[in-house]
């Protein structure tokens, strides 16, 4: 079977080891030994040394599996729970824009009363409205 080899950005695999080191910390501090957790979540030992070492080749599945048995599953649903740096960016696209000129299509002076003339230019058509000389 092929290794596979991810390759992180820095900050991205320190990440990763700030979590495995957790997790160990976590074990240690129940009195687990490495051979228990990982029989409980169902990894082998290996998997459970890359998990506190904080390898990014390992899935999700069996990070999931050691903070189940660790009793931390619920830290997971805090990941991107509060994304403040993705609510501004949808707020700012949120801007309220005014809204366009109505364009009217096949438009013409006999056809509505209260169109002078129809100026067209290029792909866009103007219509000019009459007006009866006061200014409101």
């Amino acid at each position: 079977m092929k290794k596979r080899n991810t390759i992180l950005l820095p900050k991205a695999q320190k990440t990763l080891t700030v979590l495995g080191e957790n997790i160990k910390l976590a074990r240690l501090r129940r009195k687990f030994s490495s051979e228990q957790v990982s029989e409980r979540a169902d990894i082998s030992r290996p998997t459970l040394v890359s998990i506190e070492k904080g390898s990014p080749n390992v899935t999700i599945g069996a990070y999931v599996k050691v903070l189940s048995v660790l009793g931390l599953e619920n830290d997971i649903m805090e990941v991107a729970k509060d994304d403040n740096l993705g609510r501004r960016l949808q707020d700012a696209k949120l801007i309220v824009r005014e809204r366009a000129p109505r364009i009217f299509k096949n438009v013409t002076p006999q056809s509505n009363p209260k169109v002078s003339k129809i100026a067209i230019k290029g792909p866009k058509v103007k219509i000019l409205k009459k007006t009866d000389g006061s200014k409101k």
